[in-house]
């Protein structure tokens, strides 16, 4: 692509680089320059512009970003294009889901050129209808048609967006002597209706190892959920202990992120088992959102996975925590 300032009498046909103001109005940068546009550029005395013109072989902007874009979520369901303008193409979800980010290929794509850019929320952060997974933006007016061919085809089936798969759930709740339930039934169903699961009624048994696993044994679902009125506090505590006498298997317990520590996941009969951290009693982030939310869009959760969520795992501090971070002296 050739850049600068040239003549007024070259510049036919040459995409304006930056926007000049006129008599009446003014010339916005990225327009194609006409006959008349020189003449309006020539009565307010200029005699050069600068431009950028595309050699043989080059690309325009529009067209390479939408090239970029449409190999992006070749195959994925869930994901639209805006229309593009100006170089950029915004990538929106179409319902609710978790956005799949193949972090190899965005950073393939942004090696290619230079020019070529594309930004995308974090992997697995959960998207609403409209909202933007990523954005491809190319920040030249054109640049060569082989490098956005190979960006292109580094760039296929980049991103996705994994749909809800889970619709109902059930959450156990303990308590200790005649305590009743709190608000964490509701703030829990808040929280899963965003990806449209419905949770069942509110289920409260004594803080025993026994009581509990007995109705983990009677839990309808496709989810089980666990709300103690103890925390968590080891694998053996009572919550974990009576997962496995129920029948079931505890994956792993404890997780790198802060607010959501004494978080344990597990499994029954194929159903997966969340034992929630005492957050998960506010509606603010915690680590409790990203294990539920992944589950329910069909994505497994394993320790490994669990214990990979330590970068990025420190959440905003809650001022009213028990035990806040910082030490007060």
């Amino acid at each position: 692509m050739q850049f600068g300032p040239v003549p007024l009498d070259q510049a036919l046909g040459a995409v304006l680089a930056h926007s000049v103001p006129l008599a009446k109005g003014r010339l916005k940068k990225g327009k194609v320059l006409t006959r008349g546009d020189l003449e309006a550029l020539a009565a307010t005395g200029r005699t050069q512009v600068i431009v950028a013109r595309l050699a043989p072989g080059d690309i325009g902007e529009d067209d390479a970003a939408l090239t970029l874009a449409r190999s992006l979520v070749l195959g994925a369901e869930g994901l639209e294009l805006q229309p593009v303008g100006t170089g950029r193409v915004n990538i929106l979800a179409t319902g609710p889901g978790l956005a799949r980010i193949d972090v190899g290929k965005v950073n393939a794509v942004n090696s290619a050129d230079p020019a070529i850019t594309l930004a995308t929320v974090p992997p697995w952060h959960r998207m609403e209808p409209g909202g933007m997974v990523a954005t491809v933006k190319i920040i030249a007016y054109g640049l060569e048609k082989a490098h956005v061919q190979a960006a292109a085809q580094q760039a296929e089936s980049g991103l996705s967006l994994a749909h809800p798969i889970l619709r109902e759930a059930v959450m156990i709740e303990t308590v200790v002597g005649k305590g009743l339930g709190d608000k964490g039934h509701r703030v829990t169903q808040e929280r899963l209706l965003r990806l449209g699961v419905k949770l069942g009624p509110e289920t409260l048994v004594p803080h025993e190892e026994i009581a509990l696993s007995e109705a983990i044994v009677k839990a309808p679902g496709e989810m089980i959920l666990i709300l103690t009125a103890s925390a968590t506090s080891d694998i053996r505590d009572v919550a974990p202990s009576a997962l496995r006498r129920a029948g079931g298997r505890v994956e792993h317990f404890g997780m790198p992120v802060d607010p959501g520590n004494l978080l344990f996941i597990g499994d029954l009969n194929g159903r997966p088992v969340v034992g929630l951290p005492g957050c998960a009693r506010s509606p603010a982030l915690n680590g409790a959102d990203w294990v539920l939310e992944r589950l329910i869009c069909g994505v497994s959760v394993s320790g490994a996975d669990i214990r990979a969520m330590g970068v990025g795992g420190l959440l905003k501090e809650i001022p009213s925590r028990p035990r806040p971070r910082a030490r007060r002296d």
